[in-house]
């Protein structure tokens, strides 16, 4: 496969349009599948959980939480953090509460993240966010027995930003176990000249610092004992399986504990809307991780 170097802007484009590689339905109808599918997922959590909404874990009007607590007594629980995709630049919480479904019997808190997409937000803070919003949720629940990540698309760039924090700058030091990247970004040059990049207006230097392909060693010296699953859908474009494929080699020859899960019959939206199931291939994986299966 062509470098993307070598790309012109309308094939970069192309490769960077998770839309566009679906075999369900056309580029238009897969996205508006898509929102459909996780609005219903997250009003079926809210049905099913104690839900605390909008907490906040910081000063700015987008950092807020929404908690999904299932109905247990234990004071040890484990918990998800749900980062949610949209290329930085669309959806929300709001619709990030769909993998509570199957969670929420098992006795696991699902936490849907909120953050700034652009144009309000930048990278540099979204990132600053996402990392501000994990430590809040240690501090609020100290009796934590497992913190466990999940992210899809840009929320799969944002949690390997999580896991690539450098924690000294913070009053504290999560403990993640696992983490779950699912069709994830984890080198932003590429996006520098397309589409994508309209609303986030990211020069070099900021796609960079904050790309977790070049934050490996931060990553290994801040998540060492965490295990990480690299997740990609079989009809994800060439480039975003590329992506992961080498984020995951690259996590590998670093000695870290890491899998690569190449998801048969997915593209790069019901790879993840699937998660409401609790009898899906990645819903069962991570029941496994944390020993509830």
């Amino acid at each position: 496969m062509t470098h993307w170097t070598k790309m012109d802007k309308d094939e970069l484009e192309r490769q960077y349009s998770p839309s566009r590689w679906s075999h369900r339905m056309s580029a238009d109808d897969v996205i508006k599948a898509h929102v459909k599918a996780l609005k219903e997922g997250t009003e079926r959590a809210r049905d099913l959980a104690q839900t605390l909404l909008n907490v906040p874990y910081g000063e700015g009007d987008g950092e807020k939480l929404d908690v999904y607590i299932p109905k247990t007594n234990t004071l040890d629980v484990h918990l998800v953090v749900y980062l949610h995709g949209g290329y930085w630049q669309f959806l929300s919480k709001e619709e990030s509460g769909f993998m509570a479904v199957p969670l929420i019997d098992k006795g696991v808190v699902v936490v849907a993240v909120g953050y700034d997409i652009a144009p309000k937000g930048n990278m540099d803070l979204m990132v600053s966010q996402v990392r501000r919003s994990v430590v809040s949720v240690v501090q609020q629940y100290s009796h934590i027995s497992g913190l466990y990540l999940c992210g899809h698309s840009a929320g799969a760039h944002l949690a390997a930003m999580v896991l690539s924090t450098d924690w000294s700058q913070y009053s504290i030091t999560p403990q993640i176990k696992g983490a779950f990247l699912v069709s994830g970004i984890y080198d932003l040059q590429p996006i520098l000249s397309t589409y994508v990049n309209e609303p986030l207006k990211m020069t070099e230097e900021v796609a960079v610092r904050n790309s977790p392909s070049k934050l490996v060693p931060q990553l290994k010296l801040s998540s060492s004992s965490c295990q990480i699953v690299v997740a990609v859908a079989e009809h994800d474009s060439p480039e975003f399986r590329k992506q992961s494929e080498e984020y995951y080699k690259a996590l590998e020859q670093s000695g870290l504990s890491v899998t690569m899960e190449d998801v048969a019959n997915t593209d790069h939206f019901n790879i993840i809307e699937q998660l409401v199931d609790g009898e899906y291939h990645l819903t069962k994986l991570l029941l496994k991780m944390m020993g509830k299966n």
